[in-house]
């Protein structure tokens, strides 16, 4: 019996390939955030990453599959992990505060691209209700978590669920981009007021 002849892989192609996917996805973002989802097409992205709607298709799929992967890539580049590290290992409630308004700080400066590119797809997404919690669950569980440690550090004022309310409300996504994308703040004046407003709400009399 004849032995199957084996597929061979070339690494140089298999790293020319990946190399042209993070040009269509990097390509997709920028245009996502700057013109919104509904207004750009797969031709576009093919032009701004100079490469065919082909291999567009070929490489990262269509747009909706293109959104879901920047999505996903927001998910693991958050930097929730390493800031509830931070915000858990203190053992002060102005402390853990500054540090949670820092690490978001970071996060959402560090992929203010990506997040404006999901922000701006919501209201022509076909399902963009869906879209955005699947962008923000883990946020919101890190922010409960916080939520947590605070109240076993120094019980706020208010119930715990109320403190994670608040918590999303400062320093989710949409307070960093009220202040920064809708009214130009920078982002060293909005971390400073918005630490500088959830001191004073939580701060235990």
């Amino acid at each position: 019996m004849p032995t199957p002849k084996r597929t061979y892989v070339s690494p140089r192609r298999e790293e020319a390939a990946a190399q042209t996917r993070e040009r269509i996805l990097r390509s997709a973002t920028r245009l996502f955030a700057e013109r919104g989802y509904g207004r750009v097409t797969v031709a576009d992205i093919a032009a701004e990453a100079g490469v065919s709607s082909k291999a567009v298709f070929a490489s990262a799929g269509s747009k909706s599959d293109i959104l879901n992967e920047i999505v996903d890539t927001a998910v693991r580049a958050s930097g929730s992990e390493w800031t509830m590290r931070a915000v858990l290992a203190e053992r002060d409630q102005e402390a853990a505060l500054r540090a949670l308004a820092h690490g978001t700080r970071v996060g959402n400066e560090s992929m203010f691209t990506v997040h404006e590119a999901v922000h701006k797809a919501l209201p022509s997404h076909e399902d963009g209700e869906a879209l955005w919690q699947r962008a923000t669950a883990d946020y919101r569980a890190a922010l409960r978590t916080a939520a947590h440690h605070l109240h076993a550090l120094a019980k706020p004022a208010g119930p715990e669920e109320e403190t994670a309310d608040l918590l999303w409300f400062w320093f989710g996504p949409g307070g960093w981009r009220t202040l920064v994308a809708e009214n130009g703040w920078p982002w060293d004046r909005a971390e400073a007021f918005l630490l500088r407003t959830a001191l004073a709400t939580l701060r235990t009399p």
